[in-house]
């Protein structure tokens, strides 16, 4: 599924809005709660910055850096 940039202007504008449900290309969805909404978004937002960059031609970094800032041994 391609992912654009109106579908994330949707749930950016629910998100605004204060609303749940989302009406994107006919299709209504309800969110359990907000924070899922601004999870959806997120993993929608993520998506499309993985497929411009694809489009560019270049990789998504997938890089992860785990930091530890407790007590060594």
């Amino acid at each position: 599924m391609a992912v654009t940039q109106e579908q994330v202007d949707a749930l950016n504008q629910a998100i605004a809005d204060g609303v749940r449900q989302v009406t994107i290309n006919g299709q209504s969805t309800t969110y359990n709660t907000t924070a899922s909404l601004i999870q959806a978004r997120d993993d929608l937002q993520s998506k499309l910055n993985a497929e411009t960059l694809r489009a560019e031609g270049r990789t998504p970094n997938k890089r992860q850096y785990l930091y530890y800032a407790g007590r060594g041994y």
